[in-house]
């Protein structure tokens, strides 16, 4: 039978976490809601304001994000907050799919699923707070900081000092860091070191305080997706129907491409994809990663993966 909980599907983001979730929905018992944690989000979906990337939520200061998320959860649609937010046909647009979305999902009875790396740090306040079952994807450092040189994506290393509480509650190790690449500008590919490494090292204590929640490693679901996700579909209480299935072997068949032109596409060569990061970077920078991330890829990773 399947349960009534939430579901998070975090970890880091460029993890494979989209593809996670949306087959993790593809047995049309749970519904998709995309980073409502994100600085862009859309108000309808949560009426909250979220200042800063990567938003850590406790219990200190989660009053203004509880009715919020619990309206979320139970896909009550905040229709005001969404009108007052439209400029444009497309947001207009787009808020009719989100409206119509949750009425789809509140009327068959469908569980939530959040798919939200930019979470992470708040997965303990969700899990605790409303009950959520927990997926915390996993990436190859060398994946990952692949992934971020490919697209340029940078990001706003000053968002972690603006929340005291993140800082002193995960982040204290990595204080100095974060305070040198705040003030001085980094390439993407230097960023993606550290903030694999802040990820992860959370995910570890993660992973020691919490042996309930659901680790994987992105590597070992593309290598064997159907068995990956029937097991992912039975720890979630969801029913892996032949849909799903279905929906899993198309979308890693190997008759796909390697990589998709952007990052929407979902239809991978699953298998191959995740090594796309050693044409992607040099040898040095390779070993880089490799060099600045240890000890912690150690934690998830053997020699033998690099």
């Amino acid at each position: 039978m399947s349960r009534a909980t939430p579901i998070l599907v975090t970890g880091s983001h460029r993890s494979g976490s989209t593809w996670v979730g949306k087959l993790l929905v593809a047995g049309g018992e749970a519904g998709y809601i995309r980073e409502p944690f994100s600085v862009l989000h859309r108000p309808g979906i949560l009426d909250a304001r979220v200042p800063y990337w990567f938003p850590y939520i406790c219990s200190e200061n989660e009053l203004r994000y509880l009715q919020p998320v619990q309206d979320m959860v139970v896909f009550r649609y905040a229709t005001a907050a969404a009108v007052r937010a439209i400029r444009t046909p497309t947001d207009a647009a787009k808020t009719a799919y989100d409206a119509l979305s949750f009425a789809g999902h509140r009327r068959h009875g469908r569980r939530p699923l959040l798919k939200d790396p930019i979470a992470v740090f708040s997965a303990e306040w969700l899990a605790e707070r409303f009950g959520m079952d927990v997926v915390v994807q996993i990436r190859h450092p060398a994946a990952f900081a692949g992934s971020l040189k490919r697209y340029e994506w940078s990001h706003p290393f000053g968002d972690f000092l603006a929340q005291p509480l993140l800082m002193r509650d995960l982040l204290e190790p990595f204080d100095a860091e974060i305070r040198d690449f705040a003030e001085h500008e980094r390439r993407p590919f230097e960023q993606a070191i550290l903030l694999w490494r802040l990820i992860h090292h959370a995910i570890i204590e993660y992973r020691d305080r919490h042996p309930t929640w659901i680790f994987r490693r992105h590597e070992d679901i593309a290598a064997d997706p159907v068995a990956a996700f029937e097991d992912l579909y039975g720890r979630l209480g969801l029913t892996f129907t032949a849909a799903a299935r279905a929906a899993v072997a198309r979308s890693t068949d190997p008759s796909n491409p390697v990589e998709s032109r952007d990052d929407r596409g979902l239809a991978r060569h699953s298998r191959a994809s995740v090594w796309t990061w050693k044409d992607r970077l040099t040898a040095e920078e390779i070993e880089r990663v490799r060099v600045e991330t240890e000890p912690i890829w150690k934690e998830f990773y053997s020699d033998g993966d690099w």
